[in-house]
């Protein structure tokens, strides 16, 4: 008898991950969840809706670093 196959749960440094949760996002960049939503709520760092739910592209985090440490030096 055939035993359905489960998929072990992604974990949040997982290279395949396209999308994050907002949790997981927050913690690659090691700050609150609380911080990480109002960083997306103004803009700084990008999100996207899929159906209900709110996920961070993986290469977002990074973008938001980058553009972080440019401001940073210019200043």
């Amino acid at each position: 008898m055939d035993e359905p196959t489960t998929q072990p749960p992604a974990r949040a440094d997982d290279p395949t991950l396209v999308l994050l949760k907002v949790e997981e996002a927050a913690r690659r960049l090691r700050i609150g969840r609380t911080t990480c939503f109002a960083l997306i709520r103004t803009g700084e760092l990008e999100s996207v809706m899929v159906g209900g739910l709110r996920r961070v592209p993986a290469d977002a985090p990074g973008a938001y670093v980058t553009r972080l440490r440019t401001a940073q030096r210019a200043a």
